[in-house]
């Protein structure tokens, strides 16, 4: 059973959906406070949707200061798995944990409905549960979702096949390349836009994103840390 460390910053509101659906898939899932500098012997970490410390500068851009980031920080460098939801997707960007960034979306709207998005890679922790070039339908709930980056990053993504996941049908924010989702190049670290806890039983629609949950009980993160590539942290600024 793995242990799983879910980050509450102020203005989370995604983190009791978030810990139900890690527990509905096997975890051993509680709460760490952002103030908090101990993960408490966790497996894997959690950052979840919502609007940390209100977004009121650039969404992540507070919360990467956090106490608790240079735990998670060092979480990552060791091996460990940390997955960023949404505005926790923005948090990792912002604490060099993940390559790019999430600019305001191309209409300058908050978007809050189901897109197709495509598997891309299957070999992150997150993702082993799904076929790659599988499609799932997630829901989306953000105004700050279009994915950025500069040309070496964007052609270093595509060479080491970082991006994750992948819209389909439409770009609902802009994001470069139809990108929905990414991970680092030691593929331990991941970020999605879709919630996936927001997918996770029939009586929420479907189980597009139990996977998403359920693949962190199909491998042992901490075992599997010497078989990852080293962490990249050229840009970590945490």
């Amino acid at each position: 059973m793995q242990r799983v460390a879910v980050v509450v910053f102020p203005g989370s509101n995604c983190d009791a959906d978030t810990l139900d659906a890690a527990r509905a898939a096997g975890s051993d899932a509680y709460y760490v406070w952002h103030r908090d500098a101990d993960l408490k012997r966790a497996d894997a970490v959690i950052l979840p949707g919502g609007f940390s410390y209100g977004d009121y500068l650039r969404s992540g851009a507070i919360a990467r200061f956090s106490p608790v980031l240079r735990a998670v920080a060092a979480h990552a460098r060791a091996g460990g798995s940390v997955l960023g939801i949404c505005n926790g997707f923005q948090i990792l960007c912002e604490a060099g944990l993940l390559p790019g960034a999430l600019m305001r979306n191309a209409r300058l709207k908050f978007l809050s409905r189901p897109v197709r998005v495509r598997v891309e890679a299957t070999d992150t922790p997150f993702t082993t549960g799904y076929e790659r070039e599988e499609e799932l339908t997630l829901p989306i709930a953000h105004g700050d979702g279009r994915y950025v980056a500069d040309p070496q990053t964007l052609a270093e993504l595509k060479a080491n096949a970082q991006v994750v996941l992948r819209y389909v049908t439409e770009n609902p924010n802009g994001s470069i390349h139809d990108i929905a989702g990414v991970c680092n190049a030691g593929r331990n670290v991941v970020g999605i836009m879709p919630h996936p806890e927001r997918r996770n039983a029939q009586v929420l629609g479907g189980q597009d994103g139990a996977r998403v949950f359920s693949s962190l009980e199909g491998r042992n993160a901490t075992q599997h840390a010497g078989d990852l590539r080293a962490v990249d942290d050229r840009h970590l600024r945490v």
